[in-house]
């Protein structure tokens, strides 16, 4: 089963997006997990953080956890999509694509013991 795994909300500066959320909910932020363009909220199920934009967009940015990144990356451009390069981080193995009109997600394969 494929369920979401981790999603980022974009935000055009991390330390006012630290301030507001964690003096709404009270969140609090896993320094060694953040960096200047990402705060990662701690102690969060699905895993979750900012990433700093140009930009903001109006919705969340989506991760589904997947077994294989790579292989579900072929799987959308055969259905007609577009995918990235996928990356590695502490987190695992991510790649952003579209859907065949354009909307982004992420596919997500967590590293072990994430």
């Amino acid at each position: 089963m494929i369920q979401l795994g981790y999603f980022t909300i974009d935000t055009p500066d991390i330390e006012k997006a630290r301030a507001f959320y964690g003096g709404l909910f009270g969140w609090s932020f896993d320094e060694e997990a953040s960096s200047p363009t990402y705060a990662h909220v701690a102690d969060s199920q699905p895993p979750f953080g900012f990433v700093k934009v140009e930009r903001a967009k109006d919705f969340p940015h989506l991760y589904f956890r997947v077994d294989d990144v790579d292989a579900l990356c072929k799987r959308v451009a055969e259905l007609g999509g577009k995918a990235a390069a996928p990356s590695d981080s502490r987190s695992g193995r991510t790649a952003v694509v579209e859907d065949d009109q354009g909307v982004s997600f992420s596919l997500w394969q967590a590293a072990p013991g994430f």
